[in-house]
């Protein structure tokens, strides 16, 4: 899939494709809570995000929720995580920050957050996701565990391995 003009459509089909998700109880994606709601960002979540992303600065956080780049999960109307994405050569959706407070640990939000990412980028004619983890960061295995495969790596300066995880999304409905 190329870039550039078809911007606009995508954004204005990912605001319907992400309008009231639910996972709601008994499904896969969610175990201790009663549901989960995913949808994109709004400036109302620009505190609750920069009080938990440290990552970014403040202008570019705002930037990420104006440019459509942030699914936020709920549950019971409580913040329960969310997931940053831009795209690597402008062309390949990359996974730049999956993060689930630890309350909300272990009860699929991760997982839902990560397949509703997928299925956008799917239904907007993407092929490849991208995303990284350090090598000493449990969340490698997450990934793998989501059909994630190891493409490469290297050593950020004075840092730990980083680990670049593709998918191919190649038929796959997500």
């Amino acid at each position: 899939m190329t870039g550039g003009g078809n911007d606009f459509y995508k954004r204005k089909s990912m605001e319907t494709a992400y309008a009231g998700f639910i996972i709601k109880s008994g499904d896969s994606a969610m175990q201790k809570n009663n549901s989960v709601r995913i949808r994109l960002a709004e400036e109302r979540d620009f505190e609750a995000l920069h009080r938990h992303d440290k990552h970014i600065s403040q202008e570019m956080l705002k930037k990420k929720i104006s440019g459509k780049n942030i699914l936020i999960a709920e549950t019971n109307g409580e913040f329960a995580g969310w997931l940053r994405y831009n795209f690597f050569w402008d062309e390949i959706p990359f996974m730049n920050m999956l993060f689930v407070p630890e309350k909300f640990r272990g009860a699929g939000i991760g997982s839902g957050l990560v397949k509703k990412w997928e299925s956008l980028m799917f239904s907007e004619g993407y092929k490849m996701l991208l995303t990284s983890t350090q090598s000493n960061e449990y969340s490698q295995h997450f990934y793998r565990k989501l059909g994630y495969n190891d493409l490469g790596g290297f050593f950020p300066f004075g840092e730990e391995y980083e680990i670049i995880l593709g998918k191919d999304l190649k038929g796959d409905k997500t």
